[in-house]
Order: C-alpha cells, then structure tokens, then sequence
C-alpha cells in the first residue's frame, strides 16, 4: 500500500518549521512552515474520519510541544527527530 503524503508532511512542517524558525532567527517563520503543514495534512486526514483527524492532529501538535521539554534532555536537533519519528509513524500506521 502507498505511503500517505501526509506522513512526509508531518516531518516538514515539524523538522522544517524548527530549521526556518533557527536559521532566520524568526520564531513566527517557523510558525507559519509548521501551521502550513498542519493545514495541509489536517485537510487530508478529514477524508478518514473525525476521529482519525483529531487524533493525528492532537499527535501532531503534542510533538511541537514536547520537542520543548525533550530538547532539554536531548539537545535541540535530537529533539526534533525524535518527535518528528514519533509522529510521522503513528500518521503512517493510522493512515493505511
């Protein structure tokens, strides 16, 4: 079965939203690659459901959040990966 575009979405906006944010310097830049692609994969998970869009969404969200706290621990790109792996997974299994 095919690979959802919605799963290289989730990491652009997640890995992509951070990289613009960083290398501009300009949070809200960040904001907008990361909103964008939350838009875009929010409308294409609509076709599978309520329940389907707001859990991946809620998962979506919930990495940019705890990418925060984790890059704490883990610095700030290791963070960044480990939510983006987390998130862009559950979107390929919850989109089969």
């Amino acid at each position: 079965m095919a690979l959802s575009p919605t799963v290289p979405a989730v990491a652009a906006g997640l890995i992509g939203g951070y990289g613009v944010a960083r290398f501009t310097k300009r949070r809200e830049l960040g904001g907008v690659v990361l909103a964008a692609a939350g838009a875009y994969c929010a409308k294409e998970w609509s076709a599978k459901g309520p329940a389907v869009t707001a859990g991946l969404l809620a998962t979506y969200v919930g990495a940019f959040g705890l990418s925060h706290p984790l890059a704490k621990k883990l610095g700030a790109w290791p963070s960044v990966f480990t939510v983006t792996a987390a998130a862009t997974a559950a979107t390929a299994a919850a989109t089969r």
